[in-house]
């Protein structure tokens, strides 16, 4: 930790303008496929949180009583200017977290559905209305927004994370603090900018940048009524914990180990394909990765050999650009050197993060689990001082060995053999997590059956990655979720806002009775 005043400095922002308080700690930013040092984010301490979280309590009213109409408009022209410059927002994205370049124009695009559907959220916060419900009686409900809310994203997805949440939380009447990871936190505050050029007022939108001391500030500050959080379990699970003594509403979306399991009568090509994809985009790098495929019976030694032949040709290297014909050289995993097309997979996000994934590597050798793939020796196309480690492919695992038991978030695949479908939904079933599944299969009674049976929250078939659409919720089931609300869709409406009910008498003047006093408890008739 240091302290900077250099023109690189990433501050916070809030009534719409940078905030840099003086002598704040900072912690180095970094281009994980240069190894580069690139800027130098701030670190809060109480004093600077607490400013960020007032300059949101102050504009909540006003923005909460702006019409729906014109808090609509603003999400529409915010949605104009993102598709305009998606491009320069995947590129900052790509800088910080190295994901190559199409994975991150990928990850705007699926972050502007939420904005999309933020769009049409009328319809929504529309009431219900029940002319008399009793005699000269009305009762009606209404949804109104919360105030301030604090979504803490992690360095996955800079700016997917956060679109799953405050387009809703905006469109609702809500003021944002957005508390990025300090691993990628540039992306936040273009954002911040964009919805400024929108026409949002200042304040409604706010970036505090930090550690464990400005999340701390989020989650006991009086003035913030709701919590999103997504990241590890551990963390998910003290966010859930600390923010609910608070009396806060909180969705904390935690940790994942996704299965993918392929029956015997399953297109082998398709499943292979779908295993690679899924399993080494991003860096596997995502809590919907899938990290562990089941194959069943006896299907084991052809799928395996086919997600080999297609691990081998991934080509790992850095994702900001296109290679040319003197770039790059061929490594243990075969990255096609010398070829005018992007890299398949970026570098991991820390040096300490490959560190330990390339660890749970040797864990999972020693422990006897077959090494099809090893991406540890990768020649990547890009500086040799990026972090890098290529996908690697693990056969014979079994549940007891440490590769299979924690999340890796990382570009490993475990193959798990078992006899029949009955051992692969028991396997399933088992694991403490319930993020996302899937089963390849041509049999539609197996997959019916399989969609019925698994205790997970997002279920694909013959689909890899089942992350909803926009108008239905994201999240999962067990240790994988803390809260009783996913994200976006209407369950993310309902959380940004809550319920009024009203009940009315206006006597008519023309048959007014006198009234007179009523003890009992009023019935309805």
């Amino acid at each position: 930790m240091t302290t900077t005043t250099s023109t690189d400095t990433i501050a916070h922002w809030v009534d719409g303008a940078l905030y840099e308080p003086a002598g704040s700690a900072t912690a180095p930013v970094t281009n994980p496929a240069t190894g580069a040092t690139t800027g130098a984010v701030l670190l809060a301490d109480a004093p600077a949180a607490a400013r960020v979280i007032g300059g949101a309590a102050a504009a909540a009213p006003g923005w909460a009583a702006t019409s729906l109409a014109r808090r609509t408009q603003i999400v529409f022209r915010f949605r104009e200017l993102l598709n305009a410059r998606k491009d320069e927002l995947a590129r900052i994205i790509t800088s910080e977290h190295g994901k190559v370049h199409s994975d991150a124009l990928g990850e705007v695009s699926r972050g502007q559905e939420v904005v999309e559907f933020a769009c049409g959220i009328s319809h929504l916060l529309r009431g219900g209305f029940s002319p008399n419900a009793s005699t000269g009686v009305d009762v009606h409900s209404r949804r109104e927004p919360l105030g301030v809310v604090g979504i803490i994203s992690p360095f996955n997805f800079p700016a997917m994370v956060p679109m799953w949440f405050f387009p809703i939380a905006i469109a609702a009447g809500n003021a944002v603090v957005l508390k990025p990871s300090e691993k990628a936190p540039s992306a936040a505050l273009w954002l911040a900018r964009l919805w400024q050029e929108a026409g949002l007022p200042d304040g409604v939108f706010n970036v505090l940048h930090g550690d464990k001391a400005a999340v701390d500030a989020l989650l006991d500050s009086p003035d913030v009524a709701a919590i999103s959080f997504v990241g590890s379990t551990p963390v998910a699970e003290y966010v859930y914990t600390r923010a609910s003594a608070h009396g806060k509403r909180v969705q904390a979306l935690g940790g994942a180990k996704n299965h993918m399991v392929v029956l015997p009568d399953a297109d082998l090509d398709l499943a292979a394909d779908a295993a690679v994809s899924a399993g080494y985009g991003s860096a596997g790098e995502r809590c919907m990765a899938i990290s562990v495929l089941v194959a069943v019976d006896p299907i084991g030694d052809e799928l395996v050999a086919r997600i080999a032949e297609r691990t081998r040709g991934l080509v790992t290297g850095d994702g900001a650009a296109v290679a040319t014909g003197s770039t790059g050289s061929t490594g243990s995993t075969g990255g096609h050197a010398g070829t005018d097309r992007e890299s398949d997979m970026g570098p991991l996000v820390t040096r300490a993060h490959r560190d330990r994934v390339a660890d749970l590597v040797a864990q999972g050798e020693a422990a006897g689990a077959k090494l099809v793939v090893d991406g540890r020796g990768v020649e990547p196309r890009g500086d040799a001082a990026g972090f890098w480690l290529g996908p690697t492919l693990f056969d014979q695992v079994t549940p007891d060995m440490p590769i299979y038991a924690e999340e890796i978030f990382g570009p490993v695949l475990s193959v798990v053999r078992v006899p029949s479908y009955a051992a692969a939904l028991e396997l399933v079933n088992g694991n403490p997590y319930g993020n996302g599944t899937a089963i390849f299969t041509a049999d539609g009674g197996a997959a019916r059956r399989f969609e019925n049976e698994v205790r997970v929250g997002m279920i694909g078939v013959n689909v890899p990655i089942p992350v909803p659409v926009a108008y239905y919720s994201f999240g999962g089931w067990k240790r994988s979720l803390f809260g009783d609300t996913h994200a976006h869709g209407t369950e993310g409406v309902h959380f940004f806002t809550r319920a009024k009910v009203v009940t009315s008498r206006w006597p008519d003047p023309a048959s007014r009775s006198g009234g007179g006093l009523q003890l009992g408890f009023p019935q309805n008739a």
